[in-house]
């Protein structure tokens, strides 16, 4: 064996160990990024897609004819969303469990200091719609009396609104479609989730990458030397690139529980790290999935909102009565029962929007976002190791394979490449 033979079998375990932790390196990015597809599709390849295997379909954009790529977890963002509730949100707490942690009472203040101003501008508009010569008619006094006695109707009005919707929010929203949709419209979040969650495990993932190709590399040299073909690297670099990719994803999930072996203690690294994990999937959760204002966007615009419209509409209506007060016979007779009615209807019907609009307001969702992310700290922490798991490996799970293929043409790359440079 020349010297140039020499070094070439010498250097196999380092080649090995680069290109480990080159394979965990781009597959990890290959989770997340990039964030929306890149590439191109062509809609004559979308039929023959169809024709193949169900694990390459969900490639990102084969099923739709497109050549290019798009992070798993984001080209997953729905899915991602229904598994961020089933293995995790839904097992921290029910609708209702959520919405009890905000404090009603600073709710309701909250919606009635942005409404005052609001309301007079909505009465105005309704007045002016349903019954403009009634409303030019009247004096400014009449009109000051009415706005004042619909401004004392508020405090009562929020608070039964507040209420209302706390107790029936399992009825008006479904957390799992919020998340879902919030998540499907930023794809970000989905990542976020993960990357934040995951951010030691994913680091280690990728180191690892290169502790395995290096050990593994030792006998790939040992059994090189013995046949003196560098053929042998294209066989075995494709299983260490599998086998490497595997054992940094059993290492983080596996095992579940705790298992002593002698003086050493198997347990998955992910799973060591719950305590911490807690805290920052905490933050995510309630800073940006379940907020004050994404329950509110639910309540106006979700699978449910007819309902809450109804709900608040219902609250309205007699508040509106009690601020004619005892001219409200006269006021009927005067304006007509029906005109009557549609001056009640639209001022209700309006004002949901400003009910529920102040659920937005930035500074209000820091402020309950405190509470709620003690309240999810609390309930991971004490969450079973196996629920704990699954939260992350099952956004994992079905793709998988993927990330081992790409272990696998990297170990031949890798090959070729050690084979180019001691030919």
């Amino acid at each position: 064996m020349d010297t140039k033979e020499l070094i070439g079998i010498l250097t196999i375990p380092l080649f090995s160990g680069a290109i480990g932790y080159a394979t965990n390196w781009t597959g990890v990015w290959m989770l997340f990024n990039p964030l929306r597809f890149r590439g191109f599709r062509l809609p004559g390849l979308a039929p023959l897609a169809r024709l193949l295997p169900r694990k390459v379909q969900q490639v990102p954009g084969v099923m739709n004819g497109g050549v290019g790529w798009q992070g798993i977890i984001p080209s997953r963002a729905a899915k991602m969303g229904s598994i961020a509730v089933d293995k995790g949100i839904a097992k921290v707490g029910s609708n209702s469990d959520f919405y009890e942690q905000l404090d009603r009472t600073r709710l309701a203040e909250h919606v009635l200091e942005s409404s005052r101003g609001e309301m007079r501008d909505l009465v105005e508009r309704v007045m002016e719609r349903e019954h403009p010569q009634l409303w030019r008619d009247l004096p400014p006094q009449l009109r000051e009396r009415l706005h004042r006695r619909v401004q004392e109707q508020l405090p009562e009005v929020s608070r039964d609104v507040v209420d209302q919707i706390g107790d029936n929010v399992d009825e008006l929203v479904d957390v799992k479609l919020m998340v879902i949709r919030h998540i499907e419209e930023h794809p970000e979040l989905a990542n976020k989730v993960f990357q934040s969650v995951g951010e030691k495990e994913l680091k280690l993932i990728i180191n690892l990458g290169f502790v395995f190709g290096f050990v593994f590399g030792i006998p790939v040299a040992v059994i090189t030397a013995l046949l003196g073909s560098p053929l042998v690297l294209l066989v075995f670099g494709p299983i260490v690139g599998w086998v490497t990719n595997w054992l940094a994803i059993l290492m983080i999930f596996e095992p579940v529980e705790p298992r002593k072996i002698g003086p050493i203690t198997l347990h998955g690294l992910f799973l060591r790290r719950q305590y911490n994990a807690s805290e920052v999937y905490a933050d995510v959760i309630a800073e940006d999935i379940i907020t004050v204002r994404n329950f509110g966007e639910e309540l106006l615009h979700g699978a449910r909102s007819d309902k809450t419209r109804t709900l608040i509409a219902n609250a309205l209506r007699p508040a509106i009565d009690r601020a004619t007060g005892p001219l409200l016979p006269a006021v009927r007779i005067a304006v007509g029962p029906r005109e009557y009615d549609a001056i009640r209807e639209g001022v209700a019907a309006e004002g949901v929007e400003h009910t529920i609009t102040p659920m937005k307001d930035p500074a209000f969702n820091r402020e309950q976002a405190r509470t709620l992310h003690r309240f999810i700290v609390d309930k991971m922490r004490v969450l079973p190791a196996k629920d704990f798991s699954e939260m992350m490996r099952s956004a994992m799970r079905e793709d998988e394979w993927l990330l081992l293929a790409h272990g696998a043409v990297l170990g031949v790359v890798g090959g070729l490449l050690h084979m180019a440079a001691f030919a």
